[in-house]
């Protein structure tokens, strides 16, 4: 009997989660099958508790339930606590476990492309919930210094306030988009605003020597911008891929490797 997995978001149809987890367990040897679960809006928590209840051994969550599977949650590990959000649910004597993967997914996308994090200094753009997965696990693979830019400046200090504690090793600042200067290792774009055409101008005197966007398979002018300096890119298909094999490992208890699917 195959081990029963799903993906669950509203809209569904964009995810590529079923596609990476059948690759991952043909290269493992494990027998799954992995679909897709749309939810609407009000019927997400029962959804869940019915793929459980039909034996379902793990499921994804994709926006914009991750909130939600948070607090459906009766044990969560340090990096979903951080984060507010889950994104890996699965059940253990029959309480809801959840993880956040998407933090590690970035940093071991970012160690595929043999950047370094070891002592670094990034710039994140953007204060939101992708913002705020990412700094635990960012911090603890070595970043030294994480300066938030977001064009309410407010919610980058609120974020500052609410993670420093969580990260004593490294120094949070938070900054206002037209703050920017400085120099970094890597810059991360956390926004959709390179994506839907509200461009994102990169100041001249801001200096940085990898460009990172969290968005994958669409035009990007933050890229575009990271491009014409002549600076190592990428977009975020490996950063998928890598939250997709935290969650399989999790699961199954083996760990494919992130080189072998980018």
């Amino acid at each position: 009997m195959s081990k029963q997995f799903a993906v669950i978001g509203n809209p569904i149809e964009q995810s590529r989660s079923p596609e990476l987890h059948h690759a991952f367990a043909q290269k493992t040897h494990i027998d799954l099958n992995y679909v897709k679960r749309f939810a609407e809006l009000d019927a997400f928590e029962a959804s869940v508790k019915d793929f459980f209840n039909e034996n379902g051994c793990g499921m994804n969550v994709t926006v914009p339930f991750k909130e939600r599977a948070f607090a459906l949650c009766h044990h969560l590990t340090e990096r979903a606590k951080i984060a507010k959000a889950v994104n890996t649910l699965w059940m253990e004597n029959g309480e809801l476990n959840g993880d956040n993967t998407d933090g590690q997914g970035l940093v071991e996308a970012i160690k595929a492309l043999n950047w370094s994090l070891e002592n670094v200094n990034i710039l994140i753009i953007g204060a939101g919930g992708a913002t705020r997965g990412v700094i635990y696990p960012l911090v603890k693979a070595g970043a030294k210094q994480i300066v938030i830019a977001n064009r309410t400046v407010s919610r980058a200090e609120q974020l500052v306030q609410d993670l420093q504690a969580a990260v004593p090793e490294a120094t949070l600042k938070a900054c206002g988009l037209d703050q920017l200067e400085g120099e970094f290792d890597i810059v991360i774009n956390a926004t959709s605003a390179s994506l839907n055409g509200d461009a994102l101008i990169l100041p001249e005197s801001l200096k940085f020597h990898h460009a990172y966007e969290m968005a994958y398979g669409k035009q990007s002018s933050f890229l575009e911008q990271a491009k014409q300096r002549d600076i190592p890119t990428s977009e975020g298909y490996g950063m998928l891929v890598g939250q997709a094999i935290e969650a399989f490992a999790i699961w199954n208890g083996v760990r494919p490797n992130l080189k072998d699917f980018i």
